[in-house]
């Protein structure tokens, strides 16, 4: 294992390329493929690229958000005490890699927002109590808890079609979640990848004399805030040193929160991911100028996001509109039979992912060929929407969009953990194929 490991992380060294220039060719990619298997001429494909560029903008926000209002709560000092001490709990390389690839996994399950950022912020603080661990590995393990979210309580598709009205109820009714997130295969997946992904992970262990350590303080993130004299204080410098101000839109937050809840249930959806990391980072820096000093320090990691994702909307953008989305879900349709027709389902979602990388986006263009088929052929809406949802979270792994808040968060570059993360991909790929085959 360790041989193999060796030899995928040399291959992603020399190879693989910075994320931006991972989604540059994979435009060039996309906008050659639609000239070539659909009607779309090349003004169109520039024509769809240009008119999806800025349909994720309102995403992109979200995950800027939930990056730098995740990033700032991990650095005020009651969170930081509290990773702290959950990061205690490992004891040596080893435990360490299990202890994170479990919190990450039962994260992303919870809320994938949550556990992404959780995850590698979480692996940063033990990295600093085990210094001997590699710290590559130990982020790719922070990532690869990622698989399971859309098999878990935030996914897109499985929560999209358990609402009344969603776009394709005309077609499949409404799917409650006991038929999709709760059914048995799905729980059998799940179960299946948060036993066996760990024990991947501490497989991929490099031996010490290859172990790629960081000094512990490099990790440290200082907030730094100027001092003042008291006598010199201005009213304006005594407001942005006022506890009671922070308290006070904490309890408004708080309030909402706590109204939310009891009037939605367990509705932890993106915006009130980001507002409970919100919310809790005022509270816990305790001042605003404490506050805006750490938004100051986390805004540094969000660059990534803000400059790629348009660039990915671009390509779904080409990918819907010129049809070759469902060129790609039409074949895998052709051969298919009522027994194949969910895992060819989820093979074809895991290549529309690599251009496609938003789960919602994904079953709009997926879901009228694939629905169509599954009724031809006889197998269930819910089990044909499960295989596209897991298609959709499998890619993920080897995807560096999902990973770039990580990789900003951790400091390394997308071929850092790829290496690791394609070990994921096929453990997990089997693990997801026969769960959908069998069961």
């Amino acid at each position: 294992m360790k041989l193999l490991t060796r030899w995928s992380n040399y291959i992603m060294e020399r190879y693989l390329p910075d994320p931006y220039v991972f989604v540059a060719l994979l435009t060039l990619l996309v906008f050659a493929l639609g000239i070539g298997f659909t009607s779309s001429s090349p003004l169109d494909m520039v024509v769809y690229w240009g008119d999806g560029f800025w349909e994720l903008l309102s995403f992109t926000m979200q995950m800027v958000v939930v990056l730098v209002a995740g990033y700032v709560l991990a650095i005020s000092p009651v969170f930081k005490k509290l990773l702290s001490t959950l990061a205690g709990a490992a004891k040596s390389p080893g435990s360490a890699i299990l202890l994170v690839t479990v919190v990450s996994l039962i994260a992303c399950w919870i809320n994938w927002g949550f556990g992404l950022v959780i995850g590698a912020l979480f692996a940063k603080e033990i990295a600093k109590k085990v210094t001997t661990v590699d710290y590559r590995l130990l982020i790719a393990s922070a990532y690869s808890g990622f698989i399971v979210w859309h098999g878990g309580l935030a996914g897109s598709i499985p929560l999209s079609i358990a609402t009344a009205d969603h776009p394709f109820a005309d077609i499949m009714g409404v799917v409650p979640t006991a038929e999709t997130l709760f059914s048995t295969y799905n729980l059998v997946i799940v179960i299946a990848l948060v036993i066996c992904v760990p024990l991947l992970n501490r497989l991929m262990m490099p031996k010490p004399e290859e172990t790629f350590s960081i000094e512990p303080k490099l990790l440290e993130e200082e907030v730094a805030i100027a001092a003042t004299a008291e006598e010199s204080l201005t009213p304006a410098d005594r407001l942005e040193r006022s506890v009671l101000l922070s308290m006070l839109i904490g309890a408004l937050g708080l309030v909402y929160l706590i109204h939310h809840f009891a009037t939605n249930g367990f509705d932890l959806n993106l915006n009130i991911v980001n507002l409970i990391f919100f919310i809790l980072g005022i509270i816990f820096h305790g001042t605003p100028k404490q506050f805006l000093a750490a938004i100051a320090t986390a805004i540094k990691t969000a660059g990534g996001i803000i400059f790629q994702f348009p660039f990915y909307a671009g390509i779904m953008g080409m990918m819907v509109a010129s049809g070759l989305a469902g060129v790609i879900s039409e074949w895998f349709v052709t051969i298919s039979t009522e027994a194949t027709f969910p895992l060819f389902s989820f093979y074809a979602a895991g290549i529309v992912n690599f251009f496609v990388p938003s789960g919602g986006g994904q079953w709009a263009v997926q879901a009228p060929i694939m629905l169509e088929a599954a009724q031809t052929l006889g197998v269930s809406y819910s089990k044909t929407a499960m295989a596209i949802a897991w298609g959709d979270a499998w890619t993920n792994m080897i995807q560096p969009f999902w990973a770039l808040p990580a990789l900003a968060i951790a400091g390394l570059r997308a071929k850092d953990i790829m290496g690791y993360c394609v070990f994921v991909l096929l453990l997990s790929g089997v693990i997801i194929s026969v769960g959908l085959f069998f069961f």
